[in-house]
């Protein structure tokens, strides 16, 4: 990616009229907070925050004075028409979450649609995301990764989760709470294998940091006996399948069934496949399942 260096050094930080701002926070360390966040937050006329209290005790500690209103989950369809007539009528709202970037995982999603239904700006303000973070610190592939959001906090429904995701071929992330990592661990092994590769990335940013890659067991073993791993705020980021050697398409039969895939029904492509290269049918069949699934998530 090419940055202009020069259209960067020569933006304003003042700020527009009638717009709604979507601030990042630090997800721990405060100085990863950007100076352009810092100048939007002290200049628009509201900051809807999904907690206040908590909003309010990063706002004192950066000098910002700016009136918070609370939009969470439990308001946001009740209040979020309010807040979009405000902006309309010339105020400019911000809108920030407990931590890390809106949305990703959090309150604000009616809001935004709304925003973009009336046609008025949405201007992120990016900054720090946990996913992010932790997939950049991961060791595991990042081309291809698809966000999951919370695991399912209790056990049945939980299995069934990590059981549909068996053989997704991207690396997966899932955020989950300290008080249930350890069954969640436990059920992760068991549904995606005691050897797939994991990475716990726990606190980050913050004082007690931790990012362990390892296999699914010895992360299990480990989290188990060192209870301090099972506090704070947790990512997972899970290594995607990988199909035995043996199961595996030639580059050149994956190309020409994912080329036909394109074009026809699976039925129609998984034939043609076989004709052209002669490969066992049901390999070519179970990777064309494959890739129709992973198109659909």
């Amino acid at each position: 990616m090419v940055v202009n260096h020069q259209s960067l050094s020569n933006q304003s930080s003042s700020i527009s009229t009638g717009q709604l701002y979507i601030v990042a926070t630090p997800i721990g360390n405060l100085q990863d907070i950007s100076p352009r966040a810092v100048a939007v937050l002290k200049q628009v006329d509201r900051i809807a925050a999904e907690d206040t209290r908590h909003s309010g005790h990063l706002l004192k500690q950066l000098d910002i004075n700016t009136h918070c209103i609370a939009l969470h989950e439990h308001n946001e369809r009740q209040f979020a028409e309010k807040i979009i007539q405000q902006i309309k009528e010339g105020s400019n709202i911000a809108l920030i979450s407990d931590a890390g970037t809106p949305l990703v995982s959090d309150p604000g999603y009616f809001l935004v649609k709304l925003a973009h239904q009336e046609k008025i700006p949405v201007t992120p303000i990016p900054g720090p995301s946990a996913l992010i973070a932790a997939l950049s610190a991961a060791g595991v592939a990042t081309d291809r990764f698809c966000f999951e959001g919370f695991v399912p906090s209790k056990g049945g429904p939980r299995k069934t989760f990590y059981a549909q995701r068996q053989k997704e071929p991207r690396t997966m992330v899932f955020y989950e709470t300290p008080h249930r990592i350890v069954e969640s661990l436990k059920d992760l092994c068991a549904q995606l294998g005691e050897q797939r590769t994991v990475v716990l990335a726990r606190e980050l940013t913050k004082t007690f940091e931790t990012i362990r890659n390892d296999n699914a067991k010895s992360l299990l073993e480990w989290v188990k006996e060192d209870t301090n791993q099972q506090k704070g705020e947790i990512v997972l980021v899970v290594q995607g399948y990988r199909a035995p050697q043996g199961d595996t398409l030639s580059e050149e039969t994956e190309h020409t069934l994912r080329v036909l895939l394109n074009e026809l029904s699976l039925k129609q492509a998984v034939k043609l496949t076989v004709d052209i290269t002669g490969e066992k049918k049901k390999k070519i069949y179970n990777f064309a399942l494959e890739i129709k699934d992973s198109a659909q998530c």
